[in-house]
């Protein structure tokens, strides 16, 4: 196969399109789109969010030390677009979009109860990269919406059209599960998930 080579440049993808809740301890509620966001440690949960200083809720971010990540559906699309084209300087995103804001159970900062998975974060160090300044920040709760999840508590974000994924500039719905972690490698016959009982 070919290839072509490209300067380095963000070409990482998919990524999650998300919707990072600000406000609280004396700010107004707003909400940025970020894609640049990921998981950086596993004990302690922490992820980090890259933001440019000129972004509305920087100010809030840096103050309040508090956001939240709220995971979208694929179905919300174009809310989430919306959200990332205009400004909170200018309108009420909530108000606009019919999004109903919820105080975290650790933060202030608000969470969107449309949203099926909400992380409550708080930031533990501000690293500055170039165009935009990391917020690395501990996971200290996740509010999970009932409809998604499994009589057994599995996790089953692909659920109700799937969650949303965002590659170069587009949005993608990340569509069917094709495997789990270490289908691969398993015996067939050898190995079965567990379920709970029908009581639980």
């Amino acid at each position: 196969m070919g290839k072509v080579i490209w300067h380095g440049s963000t070409q990482l993808a998919p990524v999650p399109a998300v919707l990072v809740g600000t406000g609280g301890n004396g700010f107004a509620n707003n909400l940025i789109t970020v894609a640049w966001v990921g998981i950086v440690c596993s004990d302690p949960a922490m992820l980090s969010i890259s933001v440019r200083p000129e972004r509305f809720s920087y100010k809030a971010l840096v103050e309040t030390g508090e956001f939240t990540v709220n995971i979208p559906l694929a179905s919300q699309a174009a809310v989430v677009d919306w959200c990332g084209v205009k400004s909170g300087r200018d309108v009420d995103k909530f108000a606009e979009q019919n999004l109903t804001a919820a105080v975290g159970s650790q933060i202030q900062a608000p969470l969107v109860m449309e949203c099926p998975l909400n992380l409550e974060c708080k930031v533990k160090e501000i690293i500055k990269l170039g165009s935009h300044d990391m917020f690395l920040a501990e996971i200290v709760a996740v509010q999970v919406s009932e409809d998604f999840l499994t009589k057994s508590g599995r996790l089953a974000l692909e659920r109700n059209g799937g969650i949303l994924g965002y590659a170069h500039g587009h949005y993608f719905n990340l569509g069917k599960e094709v495997g789990h972690f270490g289908f691969s490698v398993r015996k067939k016959g050898k190995f079965k998930r567990p379920q709970k009982s029908a009581k639980a």
